[in-house]
C-alpha cells in the first residue's frame, strides 16, 4: 500500500498516529513512550511531546525539512555561548514510505508561549531579550550558513521582498498611507550590513518565546537561524513592546540608525503581506497587522 506522503508529498497528513509510526520505526528505543499533540506548535511543523522529556518537530512542507539538519548541527555550538535555554537536538529521522522528509527529535523545554498579557514586567522582558540577541550576535559567526531559501532570506538584504511589499501596498489601496508606507520602505533599503555577519535567530516572535511565571526563559524554532543582518531579529520592538520595553530594548543593543530602519522595513513587510491576504500565519502579529503598520510609520518620523 502506498504511504501517505505518497498520496500528497506536498503537504503530508501528521497527525498522532503518524508520530508514533516514525518513532516506532526509527527510534524503537523510545517505541512505548506517550506521543501527544503540543497545543502551540508554531507554524513550519507539527509538534509533539514524546514522553516527559521530549518533542518530536515534523516539518508541514518540504520548504521547512531543509531547516532540520541546520538546526542539529549548530544549536549545539550555539546553546553554551546563550544566556537562556535553545532546543537541544537529540536526533534527526529520516525520510520513509510514510513520511518524505527529515524530522528531529528535541529536549522539552517547559515554559509557556510568550503572550504579552501574561508578562509581568515588560520592560525587563525586553531587555532580557536584547541580552539573548546581543550574545547570539557575539558568537564567532564566519563558518555559519549565509541567508538563503532555508531562512527564507533572513539575515539578507530586504530587496528580495521589495516586490512582494510593493504587491501588497497596491493591493491594500486606501486602506492605509501608501504614501508614508513606501517612505519606510524605501528607507529601508537605502543601507546594508556593511560589518561582518552575525548569527540572527530570523523568527523572533511571540510564538518562538517562551516564559515562566511571566519571565522570559527560553528562545525556540531557530529554522531561519543564518548569519548576515541582524535588522531581522528586531521585530518585537514593534509587533509587541510598550514604549518604555521599546526603550529599554533599544539601549540593550548596540545597533545603528539604519540597522534600526532595515527592521522596521522587515517588521513593514511581514504586516503589509499579513493584512493584504498575500500571506496567512498563526503568529500574533496576524491579529493587528494594520496597528503594526502604523506604528512603524509613526517610529519612522520620529528618527527621521
Amino acid at each position: 500500500m502506498a504511504g501517505l506522503a505518497s498520496m500528497n508529498p506536498e503537504a503530508p497528513h501528521i497527525d498522532v498516529a503518524l508520530a508514533r509510526r516514525l518513532v516506532k520505526s526509527q527510534f524503537p528505543r523510545w517505541a512505548d513512550l506517550d506521543v501527544t499533540p503540543v497545543a502551540n506548535e508554531g507554524w513550519c511543523n507539527r509538534a509533539f511531546r514524546l514522553g516527559e522529556q521530549m518533542v518530536l518537530r515534523i516539518p508541514r512542507l518540504q520548504a521547512y525539512s531543509d531547516q532540520i539538519k541546520k538546526e542539529y548541527d549548530w544549536l549545539p555550538k550555539l546553546a553554551p555561548r546563550l544566556p537562556l535555554p535553545v532546543p537541544e537536538p537529540l536526533a534527526i529521522g529520516a525520510p520513509s514510505e510514510d513520511y518524505p522528509w527529515r524530522w528531529s527529535v528535541c529536549r522539552w523545554i517547559d515554559g509557556e508561549v510568550a503572550e504579552p498579557e501574561r508578562v509581568i514586567d515588560m520592560a525587563r522582558f525586553a531587555q532580557d531579550l536584547a541580552n539573548l540577541l546581543t550574545a547570539l550576535h557575539g558568537v564567532y559567526a564566519e563558518d555559519g550558513p549565509r541567508p538563503g531559501n532555508h531562512s527564507f532570506f533572513r539575515g539578507g538584504p530586504l530587496a528580495s521582498y521589495d516586490a512582494e511589499t510593493r504587491k501588497a501596498v497596491a493591493a491594500l489601496g486606501s486602506s492605509i498611507d501608501a504614501a508614508a508606507v513606501l517612505e519606510v520602505w524605501d528607507r529601508s533599503l537605502t543601507s546594508t550590513w556593511q560589518r561582518p555577519p552575525v548569527w540572527v535567530h530570523g523568527d523572533v516572535s511571540v510564538g518562538n518565546l517562551l516564559m515562566q511565571r511571566g519571565q522570559l526563559c527560553a528562545v525556540i524554532d531557530f529554522g531561519n537561524l543564518a548569519v548576515g543582518d541582524p535588522a531581522c531579529d528586531l521585530a518585537m520592538n514593534w509587533t509587541v513592546f510598550t514604549a518604555e520595553a521599546r526603550e529599554a530594548f533599544r539601549d540593550e543593543l548596540p545597533l545603528d540608525a539604519d540597522t534600526w530602519a532595515r527592521g522596521r522595513g522587515w517588521v513593514l513587510w511581514k504586516a503589509l503581506i499579513l493584512a493584504s491576504g498575500l500571506s496567512s500565519s498563526n503568529a500574533y502579529e496576524a491579529s493587528n497587522p494594520k496597528s503594526i503598520i502604523e506604528k512603524v510609520i509613526d517610529d519612522h518620523r520620529i528618527e527621521a
